[in-house]
């Protein structure tokens, strides 16, 4: 018999000294808890857990070493209409394990039921099928690793996928393509750099498993918001194969995007997790204690409640679910030193009965954290449920997915409608989203692509969705892309259609990197990536997914262009701003910003909704920068007009009056079909001068600061 010592109740999960393990797990319901070592060769040891403290039972095993698998089975009552599904004939996995091993193995021994009797009990053992924890070694050279800790006004995210964003790029060693390593690539590094961008916001990497009917359909979940464990790297992501080396991987990866300025966000699912409904398989919280970590319906709670769309919620309402969240944010920041967090469907975490409340729990724990409460915090919010679209209503301290901002820039450039109004409130911050509760233009993440929807490529190629691949018959995914092809389906070679697609591209790169707030690019957009139409590829592990890196080559001229965008948005702090505009003047009397129509004058309340409504100019005065440096110096920079037509047709814009600037050079020109470095300098207008826009496009002209 294999010596068991009391151990301690904190923390929980498999926690390492160097000459034992302490296992800890919390069962409000449980009646037995046995934990299940697992040797080389498949054979289980059973060790009951006899301690219990607060529901925690716990146990100290010496001589267990890094490398050791484990699991659970837990002793309590199985009567699902109350709530209770323990059974001790499935092994559990460990809610607070740090790496997992193996991968589940779909048989009707996962699920609690009999499949032709849904109703009886199913006593099947799960071992077999199920992967197993990992006891891991805590310890990391991190050397002098600090958070860059970049300002927000100065942040720029690249949304990215482990596994898609290098599984074909050339210089990535091939053993490393699709893994940790191959992110912290010194190749991936220096194409980020180039990019300037200063986080990456990678896709979950949380252990998650591909669902059962999915697989079935020989498909997977590629995308991965289907947690199983929150403080688990994802296995499959390693490039080591070695048990546990993902957790010294995903340090390794860490440390070396820290070394070049770069920080780490994590897209986190903590609103359900990958045991769906109440017919899905028991892997871990549902076997441990069902009404602990699951929202259930009060009149049969047999049934999840959920406003995921994935089959259950997570109980934020219960204070263990809540610590279990809490515990995960800080081992990921204070463990694998991540700098931010965006939480996956927000709005579920905010529900404490049905509505989506602001001041929940879940927002006061992160509020008053010491260590949550000083990274980024980003939400996705909005949720499935009722009044779930909550986009404006996060408390200060988060920023958010502005989906207003995505959607009035894709209407404004395909031409929707009366569009011009909202768009200008995107372009310059979302003052109507976010001053009435006093955050400032950092508060919005703008986009206009994401994992979730059409590639850019794509958004100016298709009309309609093309999710054949997907297996559905084509019904999954959003209808409402607000995309637009430009007058043919798919891929063509019509050079009219070829250079407005371009033209296209370029518009809303230009507008995402102008705008004030925090841009997000997704990765492959800066040379034109495409998913051939498919707008929801969450089950795609393939070419369809993965980016091809040979556009960078293929697409030099639009690489180039989103280079010297970021190169324009990093040296002048008109573009990045902390406060809102509010109609300052400087020293010489004008504002801070100012509407112009295409004829040089200051818009009137009319002339929002007149035939001008698709063009407009802006002038962006860089002598009257409110806020301060960050030593308290004065802020100036050069000032600049913006020539915006959305419209049709090429249109004669007159540059405004002298005493917005007596001389006014391009910067860019969409319309300029060469590489975003063209060379511009000698191309300048007086002010009063006409000057041509064409038809879709943008010019930015820049009055230099003397």
């Amino acid at each position: 018999m294999r010596a068991v010592w009391p151990g301690e109740s904190y923390p929980l999960g498999a926690t390492w000294d160097g000459v034992g393990a302490n296992f800890s797990l919390f069962s409000e319901v449980a009646e037995r808890v046995e934990l299940c070592l697992f040797g080389d060769d498949g054979r289980e040891e059973r060790v009951e857990l006899t301690e219990v403290d607060g529901f925690v039972w716990h146990g100290y095993v010496p001589g267990i070493m890094p490398g050791q698998r484990y699991g659970y089975r837990v002793h309590g009552p199985y009567n699902p209409s109350q709530g209770h599904r323990c059974n001790p004939s499935k092994l559990l996995l460990d809610p607070y394990a740090k790496a997992v091993e193996g991968d589940v193995k779909w048989n009707e021994a996962m699920f609690s039921y009999q499949f032709t009797d849904p109703g009886n009990r199913n006593d099947e053992d799960t071992a077999p099928f199920m992967p197993k924890n990992v006891v891991i070694n805590p310890f990391f050279e991190w050397g002098n690793d600090r958070s860059p800790r970049t300002p927000y006004h100065q942040t720029v995210i690249y949304e990215a996928h482990v596994r898609g964003l290098t599984m074909r790029h050339p210089a990535v060693p091939e053993e490393q393509r699709g893994t940790y390593a191959g992110l912290g690539h010194p190749a991936v590094i220096e194409h980020l750099l180039s990019l300037g961008v200063t986080a990456v916001e990678l896709m979950p990497v949380h252990q998650y498993v591909p669902e059962h009917a999915m697989v079935a359909r020989g498909l997977t979940n590629y995308w991965g918001y289907n947690t199983i464990a929150y403080l688990a790297p994802h296995a499959a992501y390693s490039g080591s194969g070695q048990r546990g080396e993902q957790v010294l991987e995903f340090k390794a990866m860490v440390r070396a995007l820290h070394e070049a300025g770069i920080e780490v966000i994590l897209d986190v699912v903590y609103n359900h997790t990958a045991e769906g409904d109440h017919m899905g398989p028991t892997l871990g919280f549902r076997g441990i204690d069902n009404r602990s970590y699951y929202r259930l319906h009060d009149g049969d709670r047999r049934y999840y409640l959920d406003y995921t769309g994935c089959g259950n919620s997570l109980n934020v309402r219960s204070p263990h679910a809540l610590q279990l969240i809490m515990d995960s944010l800080r081992y990921w920041v204070l463990e694998m030193h991540v700098d931010g967090f965006r939480f996956d469907l927000a709005s579920a975490l905010a529900r404490e009965l049905h509505d989506v409340d602001r001041l929940s729990a879940f927002f006061d724990l992160i509020q008053q954290d010491p260590v949550i409460s000083q990274v980024k915090l980003i939400a996705e919010p909005w949720d499935v449920g009722p009044g779930g679209y909550q986009v404006g209503n996060f408390p200060p301290l988060w920023m958010e997915w502005n989906g207003k901002y995505r959607d009035s820039v894709r209407d404004f450039w395909r031409g929707s409608g009366s569009a011009l109004p909202e768009f200008a409130s995107r372009l310059t911050g979302s003052a109507d989203l976010y001053a009435i509760s006093g955050r400032r233009p950092v508060a919005s993440i703008n986009f206009v692509t994401c994992h979730d929807g059409f590639t850019l490529t794509d958004l100016v190629s298709y009309d309609h969705k093309h999710n054949e691949a997907n297996k559905e018959n084509n019904r999954d995914g959003t209808d409402d892309n607000r995309s637009w092809n430009c007058g043919a389906e798919g891929p063509v070679e019509d050079p009219e259609i070829v250079n407005l697609r371009r033209r296209q591209r370029r518009n809303l790169l230009v507008t995402l990197f102008i705008s004030q707030g925090v841009p997000m690019l997704l990765a492959g957009d800066e040379f034109g990536r495409t998913q051939y139409g498919n707008n929801n590829a969450y089950c795609q592990d393939n070419e369809i997914s993965w980016i091809d890196w040979s556009l960078a080559d293929n697409e030099a001229d639009l690489l180039d262009f989103v280079r010297s965008l970021s190169k324009l948005r990093r040296e002048h702090p008109v573009f990045q701003r902390r406060r809102f505009f509010h109609g300052h003047k400087a020293d010489d009397g004008t504002r801070d910003i100012v509407w112009l129509t295409p004829s040089g004058e200051e818009m009137s309340a009319g002339d929002w909704h007149t035939g001008y409504a698709k063009s407009l100019t802006v002038f962006l005065n860089g002598d009257a920068i409110t806020e301060p440096g960050t030593r308290g110096e004065r802020i100036a920079d050069d000032s600049f007009l913006l020539l915006i037509n959305a419209h049709h047709e090429d249109m004669s814009f007159t540059l405004p009056e002298a005493k917005y600037g007596k001389r006014w050079q391009r910067v860019l020109d969409t319309a300029d079909d060469g590489p975003g470095e063209s060379p511009f300098a000698e191309e300048s207008w007086p002010a009063d001068a006409s000057v041509e826009v064409t038809a879709r496009s943008v010019r930015i002209l820049r009055c230099a600061r003397l």
